[in-house]
């Protein structure tokens, strides 16, 4: 039993290898539906979550946190998703969402950009230089993004436990891979590792919660106790305090709410 995460560029052959990954397993195959649970949840356009995982932060975004707390939205749905386990996902950031759990296997699909030219000019009926320009600026945005949200390139390769390059392995070969590396025993789920994910999906299934009102706080959580820390106003601190409190209180598996106040600078 584990969980698979696949992060793939366009035309990389990314999203087939996935589907026969899971086929393979017997695994649920996971990727949009992330996006219309948080979508329907919490009450956003697909759109607005697409462009908040997809695009790299703007100037406006940095003063409003409107990327934060999508990101937030759809963090909390994919970890809700994923405890289950056995679970192929194949969607956005799963490389970062899923970072800090032991038995997931994070891979990497990569082509040469030729290829997928080709494979766009051929789906989308383009010329080969419309082709090249939307693959490097999707390619730019994603990068982007995970520089200014997580300070990590997604092509660094130690993001990821296996790299396969779709070109001298074929489609097949790679499935073969992936299916070698997850019957692994360090990528087998434990006790110690599902509770982990546990730990996280409580953490930011609250962290979801407050993102609205506290799109800084840093929330964590261990055994059903959450831990919020949170930088306000020394004269706000009760009130705040009170507020994330009564909001931790409506989530069932939390136990104990622990909120640490970090005065402004400047501030009374």
């Amino acid at each position: 039993m584990s969980i698979i995460t696949i992060s793939r560029g366009c035309y990389s052959r990314g999203k087939e290898v996935a589907e026969k990954v899971a086929e393979e397993l017997g695994y649920q195959c996971i990727s949009r539906e992330i996006l219309l649970e948080a979508s329907e949840k919490f009450h956003i356009p697909e759109i607005k979550l697409i462009r908040a995982i997809h695009d790299a932060p703007s100037v406006f975004d940095r003063f409003t946190y409107g990327k934060e707390k999508y990101v937030a939205y759809l963090h909390s749905a994919l970890l809700k998703n994923v405890q289950k386990d056995n679970v192929v996902y194949h969607g956005l950031a799963g490389h970062f969402f899923l970072q800090e759990i032991p038995h997931v296997l994070k891979v990497r699909v990569i082509a040469d950009l030729e290829y997928r030219v080709k494979e766009e000019m051929d789906r989308e009926n383009i010329s080969a230089e419309e082709a090249r320009y939307i693959l490097k600026k999707d390619d730019d945005e994603r990068r982007k993004w995970g520089l200014q949200l997580y300070g990590r390139d997604t092509r660094d390769s130690s993001l990821y436990d296996l790299v396969v390059h779709i070109k001298t392995k074929k489609v097949d070969d790679a499935v073969g891979l992936i299916l070698y590396a997850a019957r692994m025993s360090c990528f087998q789920t434990t006790p110690e590792s599902q509770k982990i994910l546990d730990d996280l999906t409580l953490a930011a299934e609250l962290k979801a919660a407050l993102v609205d009102d506290f799109p800084k706080s840093e929330v964590t959580a261990k055994n059903g106790s959450v831990f919020v820390k949170i930088e306000i106003p020394f004269s706000q601190q009760e009130k705040a305090t009170d507020k994330i409190k009564q909001i931790a209180e409506t989530i069932p598996r939390v136990k104990e709410v622990n909120v640490h106040v970090i005065p402004m600078m400047g501030t009374d």
